[in-house]
């Protein structure tokens, strides 16, 4: 039997937010296999030209993204929701072997089974170097990589 990862769908507008924000915490913590967790074992995943099938695959790739990208800080945001499905816009900021800093762009569209497991993540991402002055992620990342609460949000930041 699947593990239950509430909230569960249908969603409403508080808990697919809720689910967002869940997601992204789990993201920042840069732990594959915590994150990998919130999939179920047969996840289908596109993640701009990559496309996997199970959960080992998904962390394995995750664990390759951040080697890859180091300091990596993410922000999610809801944009929109029906069902058992959500679809989310989200930036995130790394920078890379060489220094360089970076911001991600992109769109997920994701699936959920009744336990409230995603089944299908669907991602287009884009990427833009940027000076580190212009870095707009700013938070301490701790022990879990949390963004605090009152740190801006995608919104707040024009994002």
């Amino acid at each position: 039997m699947l593990d239950t990862r509430p909230p569960l769908p249908p969603f409403d507008a508080a808990s697919a937010a809720q689910k967002v924000r869940l997601a992204e915490d789990g993201w920042n913590s840069r732990d594959p296999a915590r994150v990998a967790l919130a999939y179920t074992p047969d996840g289908a995943w596109r993640n701009r030209d990559t496309f996997l099938a199970d959960r080992d695959a998904i962390t394995e790739f995750l664990a390759a993204k951040w080697r890859r990208e180091q300091d990596y800080r993410l922000i999610k945001g809801l944009w929109t929701f029906t069902g058992n499905r959500i679809a989310v816009r989200f930036a995130y900021e790394w920078r890379d072997a060489d220094g360089q800093w970076w911001r991600s762009y992109g769109n997920e569209n994701w699936e959920f089974v009744e336990s409230g497991l995603m089944a299908r993540r669907i991602a287009s991402i884009n990427d833009r170097a940027i000076a580190e002055a212009d870095r707009l992620f700013h938070w301490d990342r701790g022990e879990t990589g949390r963004r605090p609460d009152d740190h801006p949000g995608l919104e707040e930041l024009g994002l």
